[in-house]
């Protein structure tokens, strides 16, 4: 018995001994802060890319979720300082199918972020810090911890002003109070190519809206020496207007440019602060008739969204590529009658993009894991992503002051959280408010769509064209379809749409 019990305890000393060696034997970055970067404690979300490229900087491939895309790493970090570094390792949130203990043997790109924005969320945004890009050989079985240094601030991207391109920044009474801190509006403007030669002369507003996120720094480039936009903005026979593009950035991801319960009354300030500014300062014609509206993919969305809940403030909207108009095909979600978001009812993954020939680029559940790591507490709905801003702008907010998701971990969607989003069903809205609203919006919804868009967007364009149709009195609206066309088509150039939109002003 006694040579069992020692061959017994040897046998577990072993296993023990094994199992020890294993784990520190794992792979496992420490992070730490460079001395004096920062004065204080600092909080925020801890990232780690591991890329296959430099090309660009891995932290500008941060929010690729493609399956080729970076793996990324996250962690929260609470009273952060130069004093201690901060482990990564198996307990941090990890892409879909990334862990470190089952990292491929080769050569990587890493970078770590420390992201703790706040009211322009981003993980890029300005006051984010930053570590120099490692190119590293990584074995999943390293014993000695890789160690980096967030040692690099993020500064605002610093563009030009000239005689035609302009930034605003305004102080938001509005945005103020509902957040109880100061907010600011940040704008890019365009001026007319006869700005200053006619002097008394008032233009229309071109209200522009750009896709998911875009920052309103985007005038400087399109008005660069070599740029199309800026040839065709110069041409003689180009419509004179003021062309304004809003910031897409705020406290959840882009804020969609209208009021809600998490981002607070973006679409009163737009309508009642910045563009009333904007008309003020650069000479707009300041009436309903002189204001039209125009995006693609997310700024389609707000374009219709706009038009829609201030009818009498502006005067035509023209979306390309809109995102979900009816959410009973939310992407190739409906959350009014499915079970779960990311899978469907036959229990195979969703699909949220695809390619022109139909192949499935990206799932649901990659896009919405890679939120997961991105965001404080590893919650999709805090972060600012796609999923988590679309959540935001829709959705209630919480007893915890955050927003509520609409399903949870496991994809299952919550009726009552799906019930509060009726309120941004583009096609609900339209068919609850239709007596008030046909005459106020005869002739202003021009909506095109590519049939085979990466996002499914044309389905919910088709439901709101059939919803419309059977809508008395008749709506006079424009729906225009591409065969074979992806995200971002349009049914006309940008010189006819200029066309179009300053002909309603008149």
């Amino acid at each position: 018995m006694r040579a069992v019990r020692s061959a017994t305890v040897q046998l577990a000393l072993a296993l023990l001994s094994a199992t020890i060696f294993s784990a520190a034997a794992e792979l496992k970055f420490e992070v730490a802060l460079k001395p004096g970067l920062v004065t204080n404690a600092l909080a925020g979300r801890l990232l780690l890319i591991l890329s296959s490229t430099n090309h660009p900087d891995p932290r500008f491939a941060l929010e690729d979720a493609d399956a080729r895309g970076p793996l990324v790493f996250g962690r929260d970090a609470v009273r952060f300082t130069s004093a201690a570094a901060l482990p990564i390792d198996a307990t941090a949130t990890a892409s879909l199918h990334a862990a470190l203990a089952r990292l491929p043997a080769g050569r990587y790109f890493a970078q770590a972020l420390l992201d703790r924005s706040t009211d322009l969320r981003s993980p890029n945004a300005a006051g984010n810090l930053m570590s120099q890009v490692a190119e590293l050989q990584l074995d999943a079985h390293a014993r000695a911890p890789v160690k980096l240094e967030l040692s690099q601030r993020i500064f605002e991207e610093r563009a030009g002003e000239s005689d035609l391109v302009k930034f605003v920044k305004i102080p938001s009474r509005l945005l103020s109070e509902f957040h109880h801190r100061p907010m600011f509006l940040r704008a890019g403007v365009i001026l007319p190519r006869t700005h200053a030669s006619e002097p008394e002369r008032r233009y229309p507003l071109w209200l522009h809206i750009g896709g998911f996120g875009t920052r309103h720094t985007r005038v400087s480039g399109m008005m660069e020496a070599d740029s199309s936009f800026r040839a065709l903005w110069l041409a003689t026979n180009t419509p004179q207007m003021i062309y304004l593009l809003p910031d897409g950035a705020g406290p959840y991801g882009d804020p969609y440019q209208v009021n809600s319960a998490n981002n607070g009354p973006y679409g009163d300030a737009l309508t009642q602060e910045l563009i009333p500014w904007i008309e003020s300062h650069y000479r707009g014609v300041g009436e309903p008739r002189a204001r039209v509206l125009s995006g693609r993919s997310t700024g389609g969305w707000v374009a219709l969204a706009l038009q829609i809940f201030y009818p009498d403030f502006f005067n035509g909207a023209w979306a390309a590529s809109p995102d979900s108009v009816d959410f009973r095909a939310f992407e190739l979600v409906n959350i009014y009658e499915h079970h779960n978001a990311l899978a469907n009812d036959h229990g195979e993954e969703r699909p949220s993009a695809r390619e022109a020939n139909g192949d499935v680029r990206l799932t649901m559940r990659r896009e919405v894991q890679l939120e997961n790591v991105l965001s404080p507490g590893g919650r999709w709905e805090r972060g600012g992503g796609q999923w988590g801003a679309w959540n935001a702008v829709y959705g209630p907010r919480g007893a915890d002051g955050y927003p509520v998701p609409l399903w949870d971990a496991t994809g299952a969607i919550n009726p009552a959280v799906a019930a509060q989003w009726e309120k941004y069903d583009l096609r609900l809205v339209l068919e609850k408010n239709w007596a008030a609203l046909a005459p106020k919006l005869r002739g202003k919804l021009h909506v095109s769509v590519g049939e085979a868009d990466d996002y499914f967007l044309n389905n919910a364009v088709h439901l709101l064209d059939a919803a419309l149709a059977a809508r008395e009195p008749k709506a006079v609206a424009k729906f225009a379809y591409g065969p074979g066309e992806g995200h971002g088509w349009m049914s006309v150039t940008y010189q006819q749409l200029m066309a179009e939109m300053y002909a309603g002003t008149q």
